[in-house]
């Protein structure tokens, strides 16, 4: 009895501390073999497409706006050419409230397969610097003796070569990083006019390089398992439904070597053979067959190894594969449930009022307010005048001549100063009179309309206030 507690604590210790952690809180390096396999090959295929994409991206231009700009300290923001101004903000709220459902919702339909396939640190990880050591060091157990070896002439250059060619890579990302910050147009500013006048720029630069060079040449894996919210959170949202990369115990069950010509049926064994090449693939260092846990990023290099030693061994495929937990259990095919019903219905209807809210809302934003401290004026007998102050937003990638025109009442408008023309994506501002005759003044304050037109075209009403005398 005390001997099966004892074995009992050994076989679930890993849930006590990270696969990376050894017990005296030590880093633990993952050593992961070169995976080979058929997801394997279109998970690179979709990083390549991804990578292709980050560094397109800030060259991309929809109707002479970038793809995405994220400048929050400026409130510059673009997403798909759109540009959000401060009186968008609530477009842009609803944008991301939209995105936030969306994670969720694959998240409990698809756990982890953000992770594994489309952040763009695996990617980069994967695709490019761990092949970059694959190619200079060898694949896991070069690697492992490498490190071993004496400091040399052959280990220095090796090394020497890995981390230049690292902080190479980290400085190119880093630099197309600060343009999803910044822009492209900026950034060209930024490398070709004098160091002494970009110095924030470029110190932001070399931040973002080295941050880059530290998490991929070292810290790698613990961005996902310590610092990626993202991560953490896979805990709350996974449910016995969602679709994850797990290991078929109830086949897999009891494990045992595998000998050629075996009936491992009759000898009482699983068709696990315990070869541990999904351990050794595995690019955070756990082993699936634990079960489901936090370091797991879904990255499908268990699947694809665990499939190539069951053809080598005449088994069929998928001991290791994505299903739910309830299917594997149960013996079922997976089965979307109420919840991803619900999440998806809550996000359909969100991205159709993001959609609608982005096509109708208006290309020009205009605010008209009585100009404060000033009273009516009678510029004539029978005639009454207010002056007014109008602020424009002009969201469009072109210049707009505006016109203004007083709808509710019989009047004229006068602009002190050259007609209205508003720049592309700028804000204009103007003063004009608005004289409306005596006898339409019926009160203290009387309300107004005017109308904002651009080529003829009324694009926006708005309201204000006319002061005059009580009749």
């Amino acid at each position: 009895m005390v001997q099966f507690k004892k074995e009992e604590k050994e076989n679930t210790d890993f849930r006590d501390r990270l696969a990376t952690i050894d017990e005296k809180g030590r880093r633990v390096w993952v050593y992961a073999k070169r995976p080979k396999g058929q997801l394997t090959f279109w998970r690179n295929i979709v990083g390549l497409v991804l990578m292709i994409f980050f560094f397109a991206a800030p060259f991309i231009r929809i109707h002479g706006e970038p793809l995405l700009l994220l400048n929050f300290i400026e409130r510059e923001i673009v997403l798909l050419g759109v540009r959000f101004w401060p009186q968008d903000f609530h477009l842009f709220f609803l944008a991301m409230i939209s995105l936030m459902v969306f994670i969720i919702l694959f998240t409990v339909t698809f756990g982890r397969i953000w992770c594994g396939w489309g952040c763009p640190q695996t990617v980069f990880m994967e695709l490019v610097f761990r092949r970059l050591e694959y190619w200079i060091e060898g694949d896991a157990h070069h690697q492992k003796q490498l490190n071993k070896q004496p400091w040399g002439a052959g280990k220095i250059f090796r090394k020497s070569l890995k981390h230049l060619l690292f902080f190479g890579i980290s400085f190119i990302i880093g630099n197309y990083f600060l343009m999803y910050i910044i822009g492209s147009e900026a950034w060209q500013k930024l490398v070709t006019e004098s160091p002494s006048e970009h110095i924030a720029g470029l110190g932001s630069m070399l931040v973002f390089s080295g941050a880059f060079y530290f998490i991929f040449s070292w810290f790698r894996e613990q961005v996902c398992t310590i610092v990626c919210p993202y991560g953490r959170l896979q805990g709350v949202l996974l449910d016995r439904n969602s679709i994850i990369i797990t290991y078929d115990y109830k086949r897999g069950e009891p494990r045992g070597t595998f000998f050629k010509a075996e009936d491992r049926e009759k000898a009482g064994k699983g068709s696990c053979i315990n070869c541990t090449q999904c351990v050794q693939v595995c690019p955070t260092g756990i082993d699936i067959r634990n079960g489901t846990q936090l370091e797991c990023i879904n990255c499908a290099c268990c699947i694809d190894a665990c499939n190539a030693m069951m053809e080598a061994t005449n088994q069929p495929k998928g001991l290791i594969r994505y299903a739910s937990e309830k299917s594997i259990a149960e013996g079922t095919k997976v089965k979307f449930n109420a919840r991803t019903i619900a999440y998806s219905a809550v996000l359909i209807i969100l991205l159709g009022v993001f959609t609608y809210s982005i096509t109708a809302r208006s290309p020009i934003e205009a605010t008209i307010l009585r100009a404060p401290g000033m009273l009516y004026q009678e510029p004539e007998p029978g005639k009454i005048s207010n002056l007014y102050n109008i602020k424009l937003v002009n969201k469009t990638n072109q210049d707009l001549p505006v016109k203004l025109e007083i709808l509710s009442h019989k009047g004229d408008i006068t602009i002190i100063g050259n007609d209205i023309n508003v720049k592309k994506q700028t804000v204009g501002e103007s003063v004009f009179f608005l004289i409306l005759n005596s006898e339409d003044v019926t009160s203290d304050k009387t309300a107004v309309r005017f109308g904002v037109f651009s080529e003829g075209k009324l694009i926006e009403e708005i309201t204000s206030t006319f002061v005059g005398k009580n009749n």
